[in-house]
């Protein structure tokens, strides 16, 4: 006979998953508090888009002759994604700087369900403004070729964002300040032009064009033109021939590497 005892690792996990979900309601609580957050979190990229699709358009040398919305559509899928991570930060950092993250660690649930609960709440978030910037380049004359490849496009940029989530999350803790949180912002910019969202690397200095290929965003932004069937640029370097694979491989390893951070970092919160 098996006996399942409360120490097992399947009840563990069941109950972490539970505690999770439970903090995630929180966040989802607040949204329907305060739908301004989500609003605006909805508009802010759809408003970005009609910026850059109707005033500089018309100055961007689009490959292969394409309409200039079928190529700005999924560069700009992978930075509402790089935008996350600061929305992440700043929710983090202020729970902990008013010592809601502490109350929790306080009360008798899994010490992973502050974590767990944060990513649900923000790749759930991310869902929604995914879907709204969707919309807007359907309504701009944007548009997939295939069902399955959308599907495929979308779950790799929510994969990028997941992965992008836990680096917020391990900002946020090590930082403990709000006002942290304009460094990170004012780095997103840089970091997201300095990929082929919106120009091509070839056309960038070598070295910066090598740096802007081996962005992660990069390799998304690509694998997401490849399976939308959206025209992109290509390029001969290794990493560019192997947009697909490394649209999961970079992801994979962000997660890795910050969530083991995360963990940590609130363990030691105390110290």
């Amino acid at each position: 006979m098996t006996v399942t005892t409360l120490d097992s690792p399947v009840t563990r996990a069941r109950w972490a998953l539970a505690d999770g979900w439970t903090v995630a309601r929180r966040d989802l609580i607040h949204w329907a508090n305060q739908p301004m957050t989500v609003v605006f979190g909805v508009v802010f990229p759809v408003v970005i888009t009609l910026a850059f699709g109707y005033l500089f358009g018309g100055a961007v040398k689009v490959p292969d002759g394409a309409d200039y919305f079928a190529f700005l559509m999924p560069g700009m899928y992978g930075m509402t994604m790089l935008f996350g991570l600061s929305s992440t930060m700043i929710a983090v950092a202020t729970d902990a700087s008013k010592g809601v993250t502490d109350r929790f660690r306080s009360m008798p649930m899994a010490p992973s369900a502050v974590l767990i609960g944060r990513a649900i709440a923000d790749l759930l978030h991310s869902v929604v403004v995914l879907a709204g910037l969707l919309a807007c380049g359907l309504a701009v004359g944007w548009r997939p070729a295939t069902l399955s490849g959308t599907l495929g496009a979308v779950g790799l940029l929510l994969l990028l964002r997941f992965a992008l989530l836990w680096a917020g999350m391990y900002l946020g803790l090590l930082t403990r300040d709000p006002g942290a949180v304009v460094a990170v912002q004012t780095l997103e910019f840089p970091i997201g032009f300095l990929s082929n969202a919106f120009v091509a690397p070839g056309t960038m200095p070598g070295w910066l064009g090598a740096v802007a290929e081996w962005n992660p965003l990069s390799s998304t932004v690509a694998a997401a033109r490849e399976l939308f069937g959206n025209p992109g640029w290509g390029g001969d370097s290794w990493v560019a021939r192997h947009a697909l694979p490394m649209a999961v491989v970079w992801p994979a390893l962000i997660t890795v590497v910050f969530f083991v951070l995360s963990v940590r970092r609130y363990q030691r919160l105390d110290r």
